[in-house]
């Protein structure tokens, strides 16, 4: 569930010329192979970006974060509480820890849609949808994806692929938004992203440093969280300044291959109609449909609530 990671399409290049990686390169790589341009480019972006967030820097964010992340209470569940408003939220959401609360969504006209309301509905939408390994290639810039109707993505689904489902992951599908009613627990917000797509699609672990709100409409997904200073077991690799992917899978660890993931804290939850979960930023988190489902979820554009305003942080 990223936030900087929008769906491209691939550019076509020459059979000789194509690259495929498996998982970004390190940072210090990407540095390596970058022109002056696209450097200041990068550059220029994470200026941005910590501007938005009010930061002084996002490198300076990221590890705040692990730091603060080493003195937070070792948990083994994600606790599930009713709903809150903002101030409470606020104040539970300054502890650092993911919580879930319950019943949130269930009075959203959109909770009342089923995908042959999609069908009838809301056939017409332009969508794009992850096809193939879209889990090894998830943070590569050049991961299959194709453009179709709403209507053909659900064709495609009931259809039935060898391999991974095709996912409707990180879209902004403001037609479906307008059925959403938003709590203002964040101050400063991105636009809603929608995911969609039956039992079996995945969204890999990665990390986002921004804090998260997480919405299940309808449908269940398992997800797996670990705590941000458990990067080092997590074999990580940059997609952009705020986005970070592992290729541990949580649900069958190769500790063979990722020896240091046993040392890892991954902690399981289920999220069912009408849940919300709150994952703090820097939090790696993996998830799965259980069924066919739809979520919905928004990111913060501000300082994440754990660092307590830190005045160290804060942009002059």
């Amino acid at each position: 569930m990223s936030s900087e990671n929008k769906p491209v399409v691939p550019q076509q290049e020459p059979p000789q010329a194509r690259v495929a990686p498996r998982m970004p390169p390190t940072r210090l790589a990407t540095e390596t192979a970058w022109s002056g341009d696209a450097a200041a480019k990068q550059r220029a972006r994470e200026e941005r970006d910590a501007a938005v967030r009010g930061v002084t820097s996002i490198d300076a964010m990221r590890e705040a974060i692990k730091r603060v992340a080493r003195d937070l209470p070792v948990i083994d569940e994600v606790p599930r509480i009713g709903v809150l408003d903002a101030a409470a939220f606020r104040a539970r959401a300054a502890q650092g820890l993911p919580f879930l609360l319950t019943g949130v969504t269930t009075r959203w006209p959109l909770s009342s849609l089923t995908p042959q309301t999609l069908r009838e509905r809301f056939s017409h939408l332009p969508v794009r949808a992850r096809v193939g390994d879209y889990i090894n290639t998830a943070f590569a810039p050049d991961r299959a994806m194709q453009d179709m109707t709403m209507l053909a993505y659900l064709d495609l689904v009931a259809a039935g692929t060898q391999g991974l489902p095709p996912y409707l992951g990180n879209l902004e599908l403001r037609e479906l938004n307008s059925m959403c009613y938003w709590p203002a627990y964040f101050s400063k917000m991105g636009p809603p992203r929608f995911w969609l797509g039956p039992a079996g699609t995945v969204t890999p672990l990665h990390c986002d440093y921004d804090d998260n709100i997480f919405a299940q409409v309808w449908g269940s997904k398992r997800i797996f969280l670990v705590p941000p200073h458990h990067d080092e077991f997590l074999y990580p690799s940059q997609a952009n300044a705020i986005l970070y992917g592992s290729p541990v899978d949580p649900e069958a660890p190769d500790f063979d291959k990722f020896p240091l993931a046993r040392q890892a804290t991954m902690i399981e939850c289920v999220v069912n109609p009408g849940d919300m979960l709150y994952v703090p930023a820097g939090w790696y988190h993996q998830v799965r449909a259980l069924t066919f489902s739809l979520s919905a979820n928004r990111w913060a554009r501000a300082m994440p609530f754990a660092l307590n305003g830190d005045p160290s942080l804060r942009r002059a």
